[in-house]
């Protein structure tokens, strides 16, 4: 028969083989692992909330990082971008996800190193200057469609004649 600290060992293991993980929350993880286990076999029932209390802080500030970013609901990490796994692992948007942590909205909820690639990107295409150019001829258009809209209203209002009887 396997020991607790076997079975701590492996399942740690098997998390930090898909996940990427500091030391410290490799330390965190040991430690929450081993608590649920040992209140399993002391045949305490398991809450979620006594997990979720052992789960280690970390500020907004500090989820956002160079290479990756950390979920601050469930403390998985090593994704570049967050949108994603918050819709499917948790059922939110990010605007609900930056409200809850009080994050500002022009903050991205992206690793730094992908904002940065994705903006010298966006620079050498001059999607910045296509964009412009694109709302400048937008505006244009709706200038025009709406002075031929006013000449032909005043055309259509100046052909017709009021009908008597009518306000």
């Amino acid at each position: 028969m396997t020991t607790l600290l076997e079975l701590v060992s492996e399942i740690v293991e098997a998390h930090a083989s898909v996940t990427s993980m500091t030391t410290e929350e490799l330390l965190a993880e040991i430690r929450l692992v081993h608590d649920a286990l040992k209140k399993l076999e002391e045949g305490q029932a398991l809450n979620i909330s006594d997990v979720e209390e052992q789960k280690p802080e970390l500020s907004a500030k500090k989820s956002i990082r160079n290479k990756e970013i950390i979920c601050l609901v469930c403390g998985k990490g090593g994704m570049k971008t967050l949108s994603r796994h918050l819709s499917t692992a948790h059922g939110m948007t990010p605007g609900e996800y930056r409200k809850q942590f009080g994050i500002p909205g022009k903050q991205p909820l992206a690793a730094k190193s992908f904002s940065e690639e994705r903006r010298k990107l966006a620079t050498e295409h001059k999607l910045a200057d296509n964009l412009a150019k694109a709302r400048e001829a937008r505006k244009a258009k709706l200038a025009g469609s709406a002075g031929k809209a006013q000449k032909k209203a005043a055309k259509s209002g100046a052909a017709k004649p009021a009908k008597p009887g009518k306000a």
